[in-house]
């Protein structure tokens, strides 16, 4: 199990190679939302999502002799660019398995990263974790997992470290810090370290409609599922489930989940451009969603919420600017 001492090290790992991202607040967000708006903008991230900070960790973990054989991962296209850049930049091979209506944009950066992209039928259901453990035993790769993966775990919880002395920085010692949620990795992970830097922050997990397995998770106490094989525009954070790892972790320290629709997902997106001059995908807004047009289920003065993601096709990214003009 992940725990702050493994953040810690993953930071003294990550120094030098992850971005540092800023704390970011806008008037004009904060008017829409009621209340003090901050947000931690990890679409300026390498890769252009947090994803590189658990890569890095999972990938730099490894003993020099098993990494050089290479790793595996699959994903639907940040943690496949978060691992093939770790990969990338240690020289050894990263497998890739994504799914075939992944964003092409996602897709093409994992290639041009060196990158052997494997696509997968994901609608027609086909399995990623069979041909993942395929190709795991015939070639010696060690796979990485997306989200319930310890060291992945630690790595996205150097997004929590950053965001602790950032609030104090800026005098915030009691928040609700809304985090962009698939299967719990960065969310549970900066749950492990504000409860050691900040105590006075809360994590709550944000997800989109019809994706809400973590916020019915959290509230049933028990692991449920969504139905399989399903996609939606917010590719980002559509996962099958909470991690076994990160959902113990999430009960115990997080607030409740927060849900939101894909079109107050798009005017996030079209908010953070206009007042912040931030390109979120639909996936990486769906915290400032959660901030702007859900306040009503916020109790705290301020909120701190996290831009996961940046890699988002222009097709995607036209409607989100056509939401301004209505």
């Amino acid at each position: 199990m992940t725990d702050i001492s493994m953040i810690r090290a993953a930071a003294e790992r990550l120094a030098g190679h992850a971005r540092r991202t800023p704390l970011l607040n806008s008037p004009f967000l904060d008017e829409i939302a009621g209340r003090p708006v901050w947000i931690k903008p990890e679409c300026l991230q390498h890769t252009g999502s947090f994803k590189y900070r658990g890569g890095r960790s999972a990938v730099s973990a490894l003993d020099p002799e098993t990494r050089a054989k290479g790793v595996i991962a699959f994903s639907s296209g940040n943690h496949a660019q978060g691992v093939a850049r770790a990969a990338q930049e240690f020289g050894v091979p990263a497998v890739i398995i994504m799914p075939m209506d992944a964003p092409k944009l996602k897709v093409a950066n994992t290639r041009a990263m060196g990158a052997e992209v494997v696509l997968y039928d994901r609608a027609g259901g086909e399995s990623r974790e069979d041909i993942g453990d395929t190709l795991r035993r015939e070639r010696g790769l060690t796979l990485i997992r997306p989200y319930d993966e310890p060291q992945v775990i630690a790595g996205q919880g150097t997004t929590g470290l950053e965001i602790a002395e950032q609030a104090r920085a800026e005098g915030i010692d009691a928040a609700d810090v809304l985090v962009c949620c698939g299967g719990g990795g960065l969310t549970s992970g900066i749950a492990l370290a504000l409860e050691a830097e900040a105590p006075g922050l809360r994590a709550r997990p944000c997800e989109p409609e019809a994706f809400d397995d973590v916020a019915r998770s959290l509230r049933h106490g028990r692991i449920e599922s969504n139905p399989p094989g399903a996609g939606g525009l917010c590719d980002a954070v559509l996962t099958p489930q909470p991690g076994d790892i990160t959902f113990p972790i999430m009960k115990r320290l997080c607030g409740p989940g927060m849900v939101v629709s894909d079109d107050e997902a798009l005017r996030a997106m079209a908010l953070a451009f206009q007042r912040l001059k931030l390109v979120a995908e639909p996936g990486g807004a769906v915290a400032l969603a959660a901030a702007l047009f859900h306040g009503a289920e916020i109790d705290a003065p301020a909120v701190i919420c996290t831009i996961s993601g940046g890699n988002v096709d222009h097709d995607i990214f036209e409607r989100a600017l056509e939401t301004l003009a209505e």
